[in-house]
């Protein structure tokens, strides 16, 4: 059976020399096996059908051929679909209501509870929000994620420890279930 799957690649393309071409990476992915290639925007995140695998296995594959063909690490989330969906469904926010630039969704590469956040004093960065969902953290930054303190706290290696974390915005979260549900 064949899957649709979202490979959500962290920081690359923002800056720096970890620079991935967008047609390199559709390339190096049809390459490994995978169908429907197709990415969306600089940011790394492209859309790819597989009829075998799961996700970790998926993306520990990704990040080996990213590593071998441009000579750095890269870490790599995969999603399917069905999660993707859940996910905007699930959004504790009025997502409808609120510019893409003020809501963004952290995916984790596994589950986190709310013990790892617990220090975090939630009134002192009000009107800043975030919630916990299924291997996501959602965000609401009023001002903009550039601007945003909280975002800048949530960041810190320790909150992430143990776990790939990569934020979009939520233009892309929309985008990606649209291009994995085609």
């Amino acid at each position: 059976m064949t899957t649709t799957y979202a490979a959500l690649l962290r920081g690359i393309n923002v800056g720096g020399s970890r620079k991935v071409p967008m047609a390199d990476l559709r390339t190096l992915m049809e390459d490994l096996g995978h169908g429907g290639v197709r990415s969306y925007l600089q940011s790394g995140q492209a859309v790819f059908t597989a009829d075998h695998g799961d996700e970790e296995t998926l993306a520990g594959e990704l990040a080996g051929a990213i590593e071998k063909r441009f000579g750095f690490a890269v870490d790599v989330i995969v999603r399917d679909h069905a999660y993707l969906k859940a996910i905007a469904e699930a959004c504790p926010f009025p997502a409808a209501e609120l510019e893409g630039r003020q809501l963004h969704v952290t995916y984790f590469s596994a589950p986190v509870d709310a013990d790892r956040f617990a220090e975090i004093d939630r009134a002192a960065y009000l009107p800043e929000e975030f919630r916990l969902g299924d291997r996501v953290l959602y965000l609401y930054a009023p001002n903009g994620l550039g601007r945003s303190k909280l975002a800048e706290h949530l960041s810190k290696p320790r909150l992430n420890k143990d776990v790939i974390a990569t934020s979009r915005n939520w233009n892309t979260v929309v985008k990606l279930v649209e291009m994995t549900g085609a």
